[in-house]
């Protein structure tokens, strides 16, 4: 007996040589390069160090985020639907109008009072083939909200999707320094934004319409320099959740994506210039995605064609775990 356990415990040993011998030609995991696995090569860390001031332009982050998706060939999956998109002047929201108007969308882009951004995504929208409005409103506020609703629907007729994006983010690294001020911002934007604007659209959605709310990692798993943004992106995880079941009966679907980090103006107008340098290195796939990584998860559950059969569900988009 003595024996037989002894040579288990040999060969145990052997195996651990083996494992120590390989872990060391790796360097401890040092020159590991980010994951690659789209259809062209997409930057990753270090990045230059900036911040950008509130609301965030995209025309001046460095490198400018990739949204046009060249591969991405459309299919008519929303042919000659209506889709309304708030903060859809940027970052994922300007990705996800190019592709819903690939896909055969006319766009509302609502934005808050970036100009330069917002025209530049309606020339692309309108560089598709499909029409475009830019309107400027404050989700936060009620009659902005339904003003923006209103024109849409003056524009074309009716609403088919509408994507709650819109948010407001910045770190705080204290949670004894996090104001009211600053709390209220949070919670008004990324809450109450959400649901001016669903309780303004749905009137005007027929049976096969769709909401799309843009969650987040932080919604499931919290951010400790983000206790209010986690909070209110758990919120919208389980407005999701709920409202769902609230709108079987009118036919409507909601549903949510959960990105991890994406290189949008939201997070180098949060953080710290050293800590945009390293945005997303973090992950398993070491870099943030781009917001074309994220938009055909929107144009899956917006598309009738793709998700009829789901509703309630949080997508997680998080490069890995």
């Amino acid at each position: 007996m003595q024996s037989k356990t002894a040579s288990e415990a040999a060969k145990q040993r052997h195996i651990q040589r083996g494992i120590d011998a390989r872990d060391k030609s790796k360097g401890n995991g040092k020159g590991q390069h980010a994951m690659q696995a789209g259809a062209r090569k997409y930057p990753e860390p270090p990045f230059p160090e900036q911040h950008h001031p509130k609301p965030g332009d995209e025309w001046a982050i460095d490198p400018a985020p990739l949204y046009d998706a060249p591969f991405y060939l459309g299919s008519k999956k929303l042919d000659d639907k209506v889709a309304l998109i708030t903060g859809g002047d940027s970052g994922i929201g300007r990705s996800v109008a190019v592709l819903f108007a690939r896909e055969g969308a006319d766009i509302a882009i609502v934005y808050l009072a970036e100009d330069r951004d917002a025209k530049a995504t309606k020339s692309a929208v309108e560089a598709e083939g499909r029409r475009c409005i830019l309107v400027k409103a404050d989700v936060s506020k009620r009659d902005q909200c339904r003003n923006a609703v209103a024109q849409t629907v003056k524009a074309f007729g009716r609403i088919d999707v509408l994507v709650n994006n819109a948010a407001f983010q910045i770190h705080s690294s204290e949670f004894a320094e996090l104001t009211e001020e600053h709390f209220d911002t949070t919670l008004k934007t990324n809450l109450y934004g959400y649901f001016h604007m669903a309780q303004e659209a749905v009137p005007h959605m027929k049976p096969g319409s769709a909401i799309i709310n843009t969650g987040s990692v932080t919604g499931i798993d919290g951010s400790k320099a983000l206790v209010d943004y986690s909070m209110t992106k758990g919120g919208i995880h389980a407005f999701t959740r709920a409202l769902s079941g609230n709108l079987l009966a009118k036919g409507i679907r909601v549903n949510a994506v959960a990105p991890g980090p994406v290189w949008t103006p939201l997070n180098p107008s949060d953080k710290e210039a050293g800590d945009v340098s390293k945005f997303g290195a973090d992950t398993p796939m070491k870099r943030p995605a781009q917001p074309e990584e994220l938009a055909p998860a929107y144009v899956f559950l917006a598309s009738p064609h793709c998700s009829s059969y789901i509703t309630g569900e949080i997508l997680p988009v998080v490069g890995g775990y």
